[in-house]
């Protein structure tokens, strides 16, 4: 009877070949589960060398449907441990590098593909590859797409790389973030569409964390009161939200410094949304504040 290897060795040239079926609907499923393909053939010799040009193929379909499955793929497929030609011909050709070394070299043009879609899955994994390619990997091919993705003219493209910092930071560090993509997060604070603001204030506290409270009081602070005043109700009560867990990250005594004053000015403003914003926001900061703090200094009288 066959091994199962050699069932595996049989099946293997039949899941490559589905990337060039004529039906983008097979092309399709065939990118859509394509990560879990690899996983299950990468203990095999020679398999992930067939496989991740098989990858890159998917990754050019014509179609915009099948590109953005096999895209949002893309950090799963370069996490394999396991190495694989480098696929440059100047290289030689046994040449071998990780998978997320080669596939990396993909992602500029999918940044300027001319689906939405595709740019929006991209923006949505790319961060995932940061652990694999290490810090200095991550700086050299991987910050300079994502800031063209934070200015692509797109808000779901915005929007997706905001909502997976975090990945970022704990690779390449919070200076590096800072000096990087800060100034990019910064102006998305005031976009014109409230959900990519909404995705900003979400990113606040792990910009506190990974900054450090004397730079994010510097740069980060009066936009984050400034929020309280938005025109969308949906973004003053997360920027309420915010300010507690801000309290929460930096401590009531950096909040008695830091927040209250500003929020205090507000109930004076003559805008009743701003007096009822600044309400909820002493509200939601004494609810995170140690209880002497909060009777007297963030809910006095």
């Amino acid at each position: 009877a066959p091994t199962i290897d050699a069932l595996v060795r049989r099946v293997l040239p039949l899941v490559v070949a589905t990337i060039d079926d004529r039906s983008w609907r097979v092309r399709w499923t065939a990118a859509s589960k394509f990560a879990d393909v690899v996983k299950a053939f990468s203990g095999l010799t020679g398999a992930v060398d067939a496989l991740v040009p098989a990858y890159e193929k998917l990754l050019q379909d014509p179609e915009a449907e099948v590109r953005t499955a096999a895209t949002y793929n893309f950090a799963e497929v370069a996490g394999t441990d396991a190495s694989v030609t480098d696929g440059d011909p100047s290289s030689g050709p046994d040449a071998r590098v990780s998978v997320a070394s080669r596939l990396v070299g993909r992602v500029p043009s999918l940044v300027e593909d001319d689906s939405e879609n595709v740019r929006a899955a991209l923006a949505e994994v790319a961060t995932g590859l940061a652990p694999a390619l290490g810090r200095d990997g991550t700086v050299a091919h991987l910050l300079p797409p994502l800031l063209l993705l934070l200015r692509d003219g797109r808000g779901e493209v915005r929007l997706n790389v905001i909502s997976s910092l975090s990945r970022l930071g704990d690779v390449v560090g919070p200076e590096l973030l800072a000096q990087s993509l800060l100034p990019a997060v910064l102006d998305l604070a005031e976009d014109g569409r409230w959900r990519i603001r909404l995705a900003v204030i979400g990113q606040m506290s792990l910009l506190a964390r990974e900054l450090g409270g004397t730079f994010f009081t510097d740069r980060l602070v009066a936009m984050c009161a400034g929020w309280l005043g938005d025109d969308i109700s949906s973004v003053r009560v997360a920027a309420a939200d915010n300010l507690r867990e801000l309290t929460r990250r930096l401590g009531s005594r950096w909040s008695s410094s830091n927040l209250l004053p500003r929020v205090g000015e507000m109930l004076g403003h003559p805008s009743y949304l701003r007096r009822a914003g600044a309400v909820r926001a002493l509200g939601r900061i004494a609810s995170a504040m140690d209880a002497e703090s909060a009777s007297w200094e963030a809910l006095p009288g």
